[in-house]
């Protein structure tokens, strides 16, 4: 007769085991990890506590009560990452394809709400077919207790998801509702109707990768931050992106130890070119301004026009948002817009001081755009950026003409430092577009209205062309040399570090989303 300790032994053995040894090997087949070897992969190394793990299911329907196994198709609990608190959860394939039961969405709520109470961020790594079926309104009612915990825990502590496998119909909602979502190429996926359903009601001929592969997702339809090559990879960048955050929206900054020196960054001096139309890529600036190696980029292959991520600055954690030239001339359009909203809504949640570059001639324009909703759409940075109250400091670079000059954390929408490098131009828009409509009846009357036109358009860009009229208003707090950001930057946050902002009592705003 087995000793009560040899039986629990027994038991916790049972439940390593998920779905059984042949499942685990479909499961490395794949080129996957199962829901454990991911949460230690997580997890410092014997910092990981288990909590559920003899949990299983109570359904009697559809011969389910022969089919038991200990955790129920979901490995939960909370260990550390790089010495922090994290709760995370990991759904297990090999167990009825990780589809999700009541009691696996109890396991879940569980540990969401221990990382409320405790104010640690929770990470979850999707890896599942959907609802159990067997199940019905019960699962349902799992997911829903999930999304209604997403929505509770939205600003209060960071919230990961990794996708890791499939992900389809209701299940997507969650990760959608978390902070930042991140696929594994070539073995996850997310559709909300697969494409058996697609081919059924649209006709579509479509794969389920096409559907709603990483690549889509990344570059399509914006639903991920960020992919991976592998589950390592996946692992790897999610314990990288915590780094960045604190535990909570009342915690203060992960600080990492800084020596200043000579802070001056001669490679900034070169980056702008002399001609006014000719691109560059905005990341060379964003690496000669930040720590070295430090630049964490986020949805870095969706909306090209605009680059955003997480980087230090004299070992403090900022979040960036920066026009890119390289891409539409750095245009704002829809989708650049709503990128930029919704990384500046993080940063401010969490208190993460934000530093935007501009270069930025305007929002593109077109039916497209405008049938589409760039209005209320591109109204989403503006408003972020006004409601947000992080340090808030602004550097431009360039170009920062018309509405898009307004947006892009101007002095007028609540920024607390506002810099400009000499080449800026700060206008309603270009000097050829200017002059054209000022000067349209002089330019029509001239008998040679080509040189006229260069005439007026040189004599608008002495005006304004340049940020010294901005300056004389107070709208630039400073004009600097491009060489002298980095330590400009790292002075002004030092100084907006105590910064507090209180605003009106409401309940919330009412931006479309």
């Amino acid at each position: 007769m087995k000793s009560k300790s040899q039986i629990l032994r027994d038991k916790l053995e049972a439940g390593k085991e998920g779905g059984g040894v042949k499942r685990i090997e479909a499961q490395h087949k794949k080129g996957k990890l199962t829901a454990r070897e991911r949460v230690m992969l997580l997890m410092d190394p014997g910092s990981f506590e288990e909590i559920g793990a003899l949990v299983t299911h109570r359904t009697k329907d559809f011969g389910m009560e022969t089919q038991q196994f200990y955790g129920d198709g979901v490995v939960t609990g909370y260990g550390t990452v790089n010495g922090r608190l994290v709760y995370v959860f990991a759904q297990d394939f090999t167990v009825f394809g990780g589809a999700l039961s009541e009691t696996h969405a109890e396991k879940i709520c569980r540990i969401m709400d221990m990382a409320m109470k405790t104010g640690a961020p929770l990470v979850g790594l999707n890896d599942s077919g959907g609802a159990r079926i067997q199940e019905g309104v019960r699962s349902l009612g799992g997911y829903a207790d999930i999304f209604y915990r997403n929505v509770q825990a939205s600003g209060v502590i960071p919230q990961i998801s990794a996708i890791m496998g499939p992900c389809a119909g209701g299940a997507v909602y969650s990760p959608a509702m978390t902070d930042f979502t991140i696929m594994v190429e070539n073995t996850s996926y997310m559709f909300v109707t697969g494409p058996n359903v697609v081919k059924t009601v649209t006709n579509e001929e479509v794969s389920a990768e096409e559907l709603g592969g990483a690549s889509t997702h990344s570059t399509k339809s914006g639903v991920t931050h960020l992919t991976a090559l592998n589950d390592v990879d996946c692992i790897r960048q999610v314990k990288k992106m915590l780094s960045y955050m604190p535990q909570n929206c009342e915690d203060v900054l992960p600080k990492l130890p800084f020596e200043l020196g000579d802070e001056t960054r001669e490679q900034l001096e070169s980056i702008v070119p002399e001609s006014a139309n000719q691109p560059y890529d905005m990341r060379l600036v964003i690496e000669g301004i930040c720590d070295t190696e430090s630049f964490f980029e986020i949805h870095k292959d969706y909306a090209d026009n605009i680059v955003v991520g997480f980087a230090r600055l004299a070992g403090r954690s900022i979040g960036i948002v920066a026009n890119q030239p390289m891409s539409l001339a750095g245009v704002l359009d829809i989708e650049s817009s709503r990128k930029g909203a919704r990384f500046t809504r993080f940063c401010d949640c969490f208190n993460i001081p934000l530093l935007v570059l501009v270069d930025v001639p305007g929002f593109l324009p077109g039916t497209d755009q405008e049938w589409h909703g760039i209005i209320t759409n591109g109204a989403k940075l503006l408003y972020a950026l006004s409601e947000a109250t992080v340090p808030r400091v602004t550097v431009i670079t360039r170009k920062a003409y018309g509405g898009a000059y307004d947006v892009m954390n101007s002095k007028h929408i609540g920024a607390d430092m506002n810099y400009a490098w000499p080449g800026a131009e700060i206008a309603v828009m270009g000097a050829k577009g200017a002059s054209e409509i000022i000067f349209k009846n002089e330019i029509a009357a001239a008998e040679d209205p080509a040189k006229k036109l260069l005439e007026k358009e040189a004599e608008y860009a002495a005006l304004f062309a340049n940020p010294y009229t901005a300056a004389e208003r107070g709208f630039i707090d400073e004009v600097i040399e491009p060489r002298e950001t980095r330590k400009k930057l790292i002075k002004s946050f030092a100084m907006l570090e105590n910064k507090v902002v209180k605003r009106p009592r409401k309940k919330h705003g009412n931006i479309p989303l």
